[in-house]
């Protein structure tokens, strides 16, 4: 198990990794973190209830160039329970790079089914051991449409650095 920390502009998150069940997520996640991928990004889609997403833009809304897409692991039994975090993907199962999310919420219907493209479901790596009370506050900012992105906070939430 690994244990990092989510420092925001909000205050701290602490997640727990399972590399046991998601060694390629895992991977993937720590090698983001070691090259300082995500320090100074942001929490770029919150949905009240439901997650936070961030990780993959700057705080001007620019994305930042991945190092390509990893293999879905949500079939080992992934659940995306509240506090649970998950690769964020396109509607490709196996299009997860830098992006995560949060959940906010028993999430069952983000959970794999079959593999199938609609049945992979969202990956879970990990959960909040600490600072789920930073979670729920991202949860509740108000957000807006900004530069064609859809549930933008309208007062930035950064991502100073994860470690």
């Amino acid at each position: 198990m690994h244990t990092v920390i989510i420092y925001t502009s909000l205050g701290n998150i602490t997640i727990e990794l399972d590399d046991k069940a998601t060694p390629e997520t895992t991977k993937n996640f720590l090698s983001y973190i070691n090259d300082e991928f995500y320090n100074g990004t942001i929490f770029h889609r919150v949905i009240k209830n439901f997650m936070i997403q961030g990780g993959g833009l700057t705080s001007s809304m620019q994305p930042k160039v991945d190092k390509g897409h990893i293999r879905n692991e949500a079939n080992y039994g992934s659940r995306n329970l509240t506090g649970t975090i998950s690769m964020a993907r396109t509607g490709d199962p196996h299009s997860a790079t830098c992006q995560f999310f949060i959940n906010l919420a028993d999430n069952d219907f983000l959970d794999f089914q079959a593999e199938t493209g609609e049945g992979w479901g969202y990956c879970t790596f990990g959960k909040v051991v600490d600072g789920m009370d930073i979670v729920k506050a991202i949860g509740n900012v108000a957000t807006s449409e900004k530069d064609g992105y859809q549930d933008v906070p309208t007062t930035t939430v950064t991502i100073d650095r994860i470690g």
